[in-house]
């Protein structure tokens, strides 16, 4: 086993338990765990491509977000254990099948398990960029531990105010930890660099996802961004929220409105972001779930 894992403090909760022995709140083992691994064509457009991310989907999580659409992997723990091998082997076959890229999602309590299966692909062949893609809620030394190894972050940046990380995902001083968690993010990997073809290969790419009810959330999250990491930083806006899992005996029971939607939309014009995305207001979210059928 990892020597890390003998006294996990691989994320911000610093559980300190032998993770062959017992699980922490994470629920993570000494194992891998993942529920899906496929070519994935709905992430953002210079992530998928014509050809697809190649996403890990990774089993349990060290939040507890009330409205987690994937909750059946994340909350649940559904997915089947591998070794770090068979990880490895999992990277090869995406590459063969054309993937643009390695897309490790909720990979945050798997982190030193990934770097040795990262270590063994390579030395197979593997040599298309790696993403690591997070709810934000990190310890930094294990992100400064990750420099090299990872090409690309997609991290989250969910709250602005703490207590709604407290209310919804059951974490304290979240946006202290996630933003410093992104500092360290961009300081190792910069602003994306595109090729001619718009496929991304390395950089940051931050994410947030607006929640109805706390449009000023939003508001705050991403005018941190541009005064601390500028104008050119690429920003995701996702408008895809739909209540599911714990959130229908919530405030955050319903989708957005078009007037929150605009209201954001038109701030984040004024903010003079140049770069990202915003995600245009749906109907059938619910259909880009995955089917978790390993």
């Amino acid at each position: 086993m990892l020597k890390e894992l003998e006294n996990c403090n691989t994320c911000p909760h610093k559980c300190n338990i032998n993770r062959k022995e017992k699980v922490g709140r994470c629920n993570g083992t000494a194992k891998i765990k993942i529920a899906l691994y496929s070519l994935h064509k709905f992430e953002e457009p210079c992530i998928s491509g014509e050809n697809g991310s190649g996403t890990v989907f990774f089993s349990n999580c060290n939040l507890n977000c009330i409205f987690c659409q994937n909750y059946e992997i994340s909350q649940k723990g559904r997915g089947k254990e591998i070794t770090i091998e068979e990880l490895a082997n999992i990277f090869i076959k995406q590459q063969e099948n054309g993937a643009n890229n390695i897309n490790l999602v909720s990979p945050t309590i798997y982190t030193y398990q990934i770097i040795e299966a990262i270590k063994i692909a390579k030395e197979k062949g593997l040599n298309i960029p790696i993403i690591y893609n997070s709810n934000g809620y990190e310890n930094i030394e294990t992100i400064k531990r990750l420099e090299g190894y990872i090409d690309i972050y997609l991290p989250d940046l969910k709250y602005y105010y703490n207590e709604l990380g407290e209310k919804y995902s059951k974490v304290k001083n979240y946006f202290e930890i996630a933003t410093k968690a992104i500092k360290e993010m961009y300081k190792q990997v910069g602003s994306p660099k595109i090729d001619e073809k718009g496929i991304i290969k390395k950089g940051i790419i931050i994410r947030h996802l607006v929640l109805p009810n706390h449009i000023e959330n939003s508001k705050r999250i991403l005018k941190w961004i541009k005064t601390n990491l500028g104008n050119k930083v690429y920003v995701s806006v996702m408008a895809q929220y739909f209540p599911t899992y714990k959130a229908m005996q919530s405030d955050l029971n319903r989708k957005l409105t078009k007037e929150e939607y605009k209201e954001i939309e038109n701030y984040l014009y004024k903010l003079d972001l140049e770069n990202g995305y915003i995600q245009e207001l749906g109907e059938h979210e619910e259909e880009y779930v995955p089917n978790w059928e390993f």
